[in-house]
C-alpha cells in the first residue's frame, strides 16, 4: 500500500508537470430586443423573447458561422472543431446574459479569443440570424459586451496539488484493493489463526525464519543462546506436557510437502531434549531423501545395534528401493520395541505425507505424528490433506509446529523476549566433532540411527 501510494503521488506529480499551463478568460454579453416607442407590455414581451432566444444563441456560438471569422481575424492555426473545444458558452437560468469562456496556452491569446468570439457572435446575430427585414433598418436584437475579457495572470491548470492528491488517493486505493485481494486469494499458512481453521490440535511451537539455516541447521548446538534455539526449547517444553501413552514416547515428525523444515526441526528438537538429561534416539525415517546424516555428520552403513552411537562418525546404509515396506515391516517393529527399553524419546524424521505413505505407515507404530507447516509456504489445502491422510490411516496427530515464521510484520512471532540472553555465539561444525569430544555426561545419551 505504501509503495503504490508513493507511485501514485509520483505519477500525479509527473502528469501535472508534463501538462502545459492553460489559461482561462471570460467575457459577458447582454442580449436585448429593441422596440422603439413600445409600451410597457411590449418591453416585457421583448425581455421574455430575449430569455428564450439566449438558450439558442449559446448553441450558435460553437458553430462555423461564429468561429471561422475568429480564426481568420486572429490568424489562428486551428480548425473550427479545434477552436470549438477551446470555447464554451453558458447562460444563467432566467437571464438574458451569455458568458463566453476561452482556454489557451497563451494568456494574451486567450483574452483575444474570448473577445473576438463575442464580436463575431454579435455580428452573426445582427447581420445573419436576426437581420432587419427593411433596408437600412437595424436588427431587433442587440448584443452588448458588458464585461470584456482580460489576459489572465495565472494559469488555471494543471492544478498540481490536486493532481498529486488524486494520484496518491488512486495509488492508496489500488494498494488497498491489491492487499485485500491478496489476503482473500492467499491460501498459505501464515498465523496461528490459519491453523485453527484447519485443525483443533495444539500448536506446539513456532520457529522463526533463518536465512542461514542451510549453513548451520543444528542451531541449538551451533548457537545455543540464540532466540531461535530458545524456540526449540519451547517446543521441547510443550512436547513434554503432551498426553501420550505411558512408556517411552515414540513420535514421527512429518509435513504435508517437502522443504518445510521437518528434518531441521526434528534434529534440533532431539538436541534440545537431550539437554535435559533424557535419553533420546533420533531416527532418520526418510529413506527416500535422508537429511539427518548430513546434519549430524554421519556416514556409512552398519547394523541397527551398531548404529546407536553417541554423536560421531558412523555409517548409514544406502537408500532402499522399498522404503514403505521396510518401515512397515516386522523388523521395524522389533527395532522400535528394543529401542523403547532404553530411550525416553524416539524421534523419527519421516517423509512428507502427501507424496508418499511412509509417515502414515510408521505413525501407526508410534504415539503419533507431529505435523510441521512452513509459514508462507504450506498451503491450507495441503495441510488439510495431510491431516485427512492421518485420519484415514488411524494415526494420532499430536500437534503442529510452524516453521519459517517472519520476525517482522503482522505475522511475526514473538522472539524479542529472548534476545537479552543472546550474548555469546558458539560456532562448531558437527562434522569435526570427535567421538571423544561428543561423549555425553552420565544419563544424557544422544543417539542417532
Amino acid at each position: 500500500m505504501l509503495v503504490l501510494l508513493l507511485i501514485g503521488v509520483l505519477a500525479g506529480a509527473a502528469y501535472a508537470l508534463a501538462q502545459p499551463p492553460r489559461y482561462v478568460a471570460s467575457t459577458q454579453l447582454y442580449v436585448s430586443v429593441r422596440s422603439e416607442g413600445a409600451a410597457t407590455g411590449d418591453l416585457v414581451q421583448g425581455t421574455t423573447f430575449a430569455r428564450q432566444m439566449v438558450t439558442t444563441y449559446v448553441d450558435v456560438i460553437g458553430t462555423e458561422l461564429v468561429l471561422q471569422p475568429v480564426i481568420d481575424e486572429l490568424g489562428l492555426d486551428t480548425t473550427v472543431t479545434g477552436l470549438a473545444s477551446q470555447v464554451t458558452a453558458t447562460t444563467p437560468l432566467n437571464t438574458v446574459t451569455i458568458n463566453i469562456t476561452a482556454t489557451d496556452t497563451d494568456p494574451e491569446r486567450t483574452a483575444q479569443i474570448a473577445n473576438q468570439t463575442a464580436i463575431s457572435f454579435a455580428a452573426a446575430v445582427q447581420n445573419t440570424l436576426e437581420k432587419p427585414t427593411a433596408e437600412g433598418a437595424t436588427s431587433p436584437v442587440s448584443i452588448t459586451v458588458t464585461d470584456p475579457a482580460t489576459a489572465p495572470t495565472a494559469p488555471s491548470s494543471p492544478n498540481v496539488p490536486l493532481l498529486i492528491l488524486l494520484g496518491g488517493l488512486l495509488g492508496l486505493g489500488a494498494g488497498a484493493a491489491i492487499a485485500v485481494l491478496r489476503q482473500i486469494l492467499d491460501v498459505r499458512i501464515h498465523t496461528l489463526h490459519d491453523l485453527e481453521q484447519i485443525t483443533d490440535r495444539p500448536m506446539l511451537g513456532g520457529i522463526a525464519f533463518d536465512p542461514e539455516a542451510q549453513k548451520r541447521p543444528l542451531i541449538v548446538h551451533a548457537d545455543p543462546r540464540s532466540p531461535r534455539s530458545e524456540s526449540f526449547r519451547t517446543l521441547r517444553t510443550n512436547l513434554q506436557f503432551l498426553r501420550v501413552d505411558s512408556g517411552p514416547r515414540a513420535m514421527v515428525v512429518s509435513s504435508s510437502g517437502p522443504g518445510e523444515g521437518k528434518s531441521t526441526t526434528t534434529a534440533n528438537l532431539a538436541i534440545a531434549l537431550a539437554e535435559t538429561g533424557v535419553r533420546v534416539a533420533l531416527i532418520d525415517g526418510d529413506l527416500r531423501l535422508p537429511r539427518i546424516a548430513d546434519y549430524m555428520g554421519i556416514e556409512g552403513g552398519v547394523d541397527v545395534a551398531d548404529a546407536l552411537q553417541k554423536w560421531g562418525p558412523n555409517q548409514l546404509g544406502p537408500v532402499p528401493p522399498n522404503p514403505s515396506e521396510l518401515l512397515g515391516s516386522s523388523a521395524m517393529d522389533q527395532m522400535l520395541s528394543s529401542m523403547t527399553e532404553y530411550f525416553d524419546y524416539i524421534l523419527i524424521d519421516a517423509p512428507p505425507l502427501l507424496p508418499v505413505t511412509d509417515a502414515a505407515v510408521i505413525g501407526k507404530k508410534t504415539s503419533g505424528v507431529i505435523l510441521v507447516a512452513a509459514s508462507g509456504k504450506t498451503k491450507k489445502q495441503e495441510l488439510a490433506g495431510a491431516i485427512r491422510t492421518l485420519e484415514t490411516a488411524g494415526v494420532a496427530m499430536l500437534g503442529t509446529v510452524v516453521t519459517m515464521l517472519p520476525t517482522k510484520g503482522p505475522d511475526s512471532y514473538g522472539y524479542g523476549a529472548y534476545t537479552y540472553g543472546a550474548t555469546t555465539t558458539i560456532e562448531q561444525d558437527p562434522v569435526q566433532l570427535k567421538r571423544s569430544d561428543a561423549r555425553p555426561r552420565r544419563g544424557r545419551a544422544k543417539a542417532t540411527a
